[in-house]
């Protein structure tokens, strides 16, 4: 049977995507996807390019999640997921580049000044 794998990052979560045919099953570490993302909202983020491509139920999906927090761990996932549809089939790629799956969502946490409390942040200044 023929495995698609696809990788997905957003801030700094890494999601590694490897996708069979089967029964719609979606793995991640280990792990059900509804005992992994506790939310609803999440859950709805990772099954988005299913929704998009009406594939739901069709494939099984594994994930290898390193980093990040939840918000970020599911939309690389979304975006392992989608690449690996688009490695399975390139016709699927102008779809799922309309709904926003296929770019790199590069914005991350900017780092934090020394001399400052946060990256933007000052403290407060006095004249005398």
């Amino acid at each position: 049977m023929q495995v698609y794998n696809g990788l997905g990052r957003r801030k700094s979560a890494v999601a590694r995507v490897y996708m069979q045919a089967g029964k719609g099953n979606i793995t991640i570490n280990g792990r059900d996807l509804a005992n992994y993302f506790a939310s609803e909202l999440l859950h709805y983020v990772v099954k988005q390019p299913f929704m998009v491509l009406n594939l739901e139920g069709q494939y099984d999906v594994k994930v290898t999640l390193d980093g990040g927090g939840l918000t970020g761990q599911s939309q690389a996932v979304r975006m392992g997921i989608a690449r690996a549809l688009v490695e399975m089939n390139p016709e699927y790629k102008p779809a799922l580049r309309a709904a926003g799956f296929m770019t790199r969502d590069s914005r991350s946490v900017e780092r934090k000044k020394p001399g400052q409390p946060k990256a933007r942040k000052r403290f407060q200044f006095s004249k005398r």
